[in-house]
């Protein structure tokens, strides 16, 4: 990865922080949005402290014109880009019977349709460079997760963009991951939407106890490094993929007792 020109949405924190590093300490050269001005900042002054080449760009994703200047922007300053890493996101936490509309709207705009207008606007300089495209999915893109409407819907958007995306792409060079952290701890509860818009504020989760995200940074730098096709972290992840591929009445009914188990879970 060294010298390669990594573009990593919602950068500023988390998974994307977590990323930024470990790719910058690899030699690579990075480029990371957001939205937030200050948190951009502070994030790029303590990566270049560890001698990252790391850039900012202030953009919302879920705005097209936005990913448009954010590619223009990495061709200026590293005159090309291999790798794209979609990995700007938010959640929900709420029923479809009571959650607004506006609410799961917000959500795929984010998730799904971000997604899509970045992979678009760095889509050329990839496949000019015969480089990646990464989606940070979750196991809500798998199976539904229950209260988290707008989630697991754009997740599995995400992965059959992203399944499209790799066959047609298929004799151009292009490597496609799909990456699924699984409970990672990160701010993501922390900003997810209730059903009204408003940001939920604390985690319903023990995040302590959740992989963390420097250590999802290393298995997705390493499946990236060996060109992998998918990548499925934590054991709890694997399992409720398997069980609803195999048994999905009973992958349903463990997520469902699962989920209640949250902190004022929206069900019982």
């Amino acid at each position: 990865m060294k010298n390669k020109v990594i573009v990593i949405t919602g950068g500023s924190s988390g998974i994307g922080k977590a990323l930024a590093e470990k790719f910058g300490k690899e030699g690579s050269k990075i480029l990371i949005t957001g939205r937030n001005q200050v948190g951009l900042d502070i994030t790029i002054n303590e990566l270049r402290n560890k001698n990252i080449d790391i850039h900012g760009f202030r953009g919302d994703v879920s705005i097209e014109n936005d990913n448009k200047a954010m590619a223009e922007e990495a061709i200026r300053l590293f005159g090309t880009i291999d790798i794209l890493i979609n990995n700007a996101g938010i959640s929900m936490r709420a029923l479809f019977s009571e959650v607004e509309i506006d609410v799961v709207k917000k959500v795929m705009e984010i998730n799904f349709y971000g997604a899509l207008y970045a992979t678009h606007y760095c889509l050329p300089e990839i496949i000019k460079n015969k480089g990646s495209v990464v989606g940070i999915s979750s196991i809500a893109g798998f199976l539904g997760l229950p209260g988290r409407t707008g989630y697991s819907s754009s997740k599995f958007a995400l992965n059959g963009f992203l399944g499209v995306l790799r066959t047609e792409l298929l004799k151009t060079g292009v490597h496609v991951l799909t990456a699924c952290p699984g409970f990672t701890a990160s701010n993501i509860r922390k900003h997810a939407l209730t059903k009204d818009g408003h940001e939920q504020g604390e985690s319903p989760r023990v995040e302590e106890k959740m992989m963390t995200a420097e250590e999802c940074a290393h298995h997705i730098y390493k499946a990236v490094a060996k060109r992998k096709r998918s990548l499925v972290l934590t054991g709890q992840g694997k399992l409720a993929i398997w069980l609803n591929k195999w048994w999905p009445s009973m992958a349903e009914r463990l997520v469902y007792y699962v989920m209640a188990k949250e902190a004022n879970a929206p069900i019982r």
